[in-house]
């Protein structure tokens, strides 16, 4: 007898496939039957784990996006011990391994905040919660430096990290709208050389 699939890998195929083709597509564009196509399952496995795809939606951003995020922006920075140099590295790193598909396609938070918040109290909600937690985030990790002396005592964490949240995905969205590494490359060194102003002098 064929071995059924398993419950918790099914709804995790089903969040992969949603994140995966609303990112190209956006989410109010992206086709049912092409998420089901793209996860391998039914309609019926979707509508046992959910509500529908406004349900799938809100899971994804609170079990992948969420993730995706701040795995790539925070997680890898948190434990530095010199939070600029840090997110240099990080910038400069993430600029090089932007393709043109990657560009074209942009950010995925960036992307469904900017189609989704208006028209969806629960996206935007979910979507606010994961900028909250990167600036957040951020903040320990400046403060951390003017503990280390790495940071200047003067500089006001939360304001600070809010300006290179909203900076790099400021860059990424009008490289994607330009479609030009030299506009991303632009941004990241304007984004760079604040960044050398927090430093103690």
């Amino acid at each position: 007898m064929p071995r059924r699939r398993d419950s918790t890998t099914t709804k995790q195929r089903l969040l992969q496939a949603v994140f995966r083709v609303s990112h190209r597509e956006g989410f109010r564009s992206a086709d049912l039957q092409a998420i089901l196509a793209r996860a391998g399952v039914t309609k019926g496995a979707l509508y046992h784990h959910f509500r529908g795809k406004t349900d799938l939606g809100y899971e994804m951003i609170d079990q992948v996006l969420r993730d995706w995020i701040l795995d790539r922006w925070l997680h890898s920075v948190q434990k530095a011990s010199d939070p600029i140099d840090a997110l240099i590295e990080l910038a400069r790193k993430a600029e090089q391994e932007v393709t043109p598909e990657r560009l074209a396609v942009g950010c995925p938070l960036n992307n469904l905040s900017q189609e989704m918040s208006a028209v969806d109290e629960g996206f935007r909600l979910r979507l606010s919660s994961i900028y909250s937690d990167w600036r957040d985030g951020l903040k320990v990790l400046l403060e951390n430096g003017q503990q280390r002396g790495t940071v200047r005592e003067d500089v006001d964490a939360l304001s600070a990290a809010t300006f290179i949240v909203a900076s790099w995905e400021g860059s990424i969205g009008l490289a994607k709208c330009e479609r030009s590494t030299d506009v991303l490359s632009a941004c990241r060194q304007g984004l760079e050389r604040y960044l050398e102003t927090l430093r103690p002098l």
